[in-house]
């Protein structure tokens, strides 16, 4: 039986390269570049599939930036639903510079969907068969999606009898926990934002944390805080996890990495705090990796095991 589906509405490829100096107005000679699959729900999918679990990979795809997304996604093993789109799916270009070793990242904003190309999306998940026990919808919203969408996604989800798990920002994850969701894992900037605080003590954050869930807007919130952990908020429990210390070679790829972590380890039957915890392990693992490369199964398992 599959027991989670992730949603990515704008995928990417993510190319990366490297030269030696940045230099405005001049021709830059770069490395050969590599190949990535990109987007929130689709490393969520990728990080699963080397945590040596399974997930079903839903999203729009278009031009030939989509099928090389789908024909680097089937190399990776990664059990994928492309729905067929107009506009072209997005590829961001990565650059490191070799002198200074500073990465420099461009985020395109992707093709524009049409109200047609989003209801396409929210009925293959009210469709899907078997319905999934977790529905992960993640990452930024591509142009002509409007902000209540992860809203709808969230009410989808709650037809099918799915928790759904939201990793977004801004009036996006606002709408979806006005929706109502079962965990969301904002950082602490997008829960500032959400709070309407700048700066926040860590007991003001629980407060705030703890009115979203008395208010029925979500079960579980779990907030990274990059080095220092995350804070882990649900209706029975407030705990600040923190995580072993571990050489930081590049924090691309570490708030997914923990989504699919948790969300691997909930479809698993693990008590919730476990779950959580292997969220954090498979978090701090990303760091480890260079480049954009996402967690590995044999770093979380360590870490893991140092936590419980």
């Amino acid at each position: 039986m599959r027991k989670i589906i992730t949603l990515t509405m704008n995928p990417a490829i993510d190319k990366s390269t490297a030269t030696e100096h940045v230099i405005p107005e001049h021709k830059l000679y770069c490395r050969p570049a590599s190949y990535e699959p990109g987007g929130g729900g689709v490393n969520v999918s990728r990080a699963i599939r080397k945590l040596g679990g399974e997930s079903l990979l839903v999203y729009p795809s278009g031009g030939m930036a989509g099928q090389m997304l789908q024909s680097l996604l089937k190399e990776e093993g990664v059990e994928q639903r492309p729905l067929s789109i107009e506009g072209m799916t997005r590829e961001n270009l990565i650059v490191l510079e070799e002198s200074t070793g500073q990465q420099y990242r461009f985020g395109m904003p992707g093709p524009q969907l049409t109200e047609e190309e989003c209801e396409m999306c929210l009925r293959e998940l009210a469709n899907a068969t078997p319905a999934p026990d977790y529905l992960v919808a993640s990452g930024s919203l591509p142009l002509g999606v409007s902000s209540d969408f992860y809203a709808r996604v969230a009410r989808a989800g709650k037809g099918i009898g799915a928790r759904v798990v939201v990793d977004a920002a801004g009036e996006a994850l606002k709408l979806a926990l006005d929706e109502g969701v079962y965990l969301i894992k904002p950082n602490i900037r997008e829960f500032s934002h959400l709070a309407g605080r700048d700066v926040m003590e860590e007991p003001e954050i629980v407060e705030k944390a703890r009115k979203i869930i008395n208010e029925g807007k979500c079960e579980v919130i779990v907030i990274s805080l990059g080095a220092a952990g995350a804070l882990f908020i649900s209706e029975d429990a407030v705990e600040h996890l923190v995580p072993p210390t571990v050489p930081i070679s590049s924090k691309v790829g570490a708030g997914d990495s923990m989504v699919a972590g948790i969300v691997l380890a909930l479809s698993e039957g693990k008590p919730l705090r476990q779950a959580v915890l292997y969220g954090l392990a498979a978090g701090t693992a990303a760091v480890m990796t260079p480049g954009t490369e996402l967690c590995r199964k044999e770093d979380t398992e360590r870490l893991y095991a140092k936590m419980i």
